[in-house]
């Protein structure tokens, strides 16, 4: 299978904004993908709080099926 999450928009300083869950083909925001990440629906990732703002972000692993970007 291919990358499961992709992002699908970012702010003009990079920070993703909107993500898409390719195997459930739903779309999400930077607000939702957090909260089902703290909800355990995506244990591949984790929530780390850049300049204040919660963030998803990919565990540190060898795959690239993981990484947002």
């Amino acid at each position: 299978m291919g990358k499961r999450i992709a992002v699908t928009s970012e702010t003009s300083t990079g920070r993703n904004q909107t993500f898409h869950d390719n195997y459930k083909n739903k779309e999400m925001s930077r607000q939702k993908f957090v909260e089902e990440i703290k909800n355990g629906d995506y244990p591949k990732y984790h929530v780390r709080t850049i300049n204040g703002i919660e963030t998803p972000v990919s565990n540190p692993d060898k795959s690239t099926l993981n990484n947002l970007g």
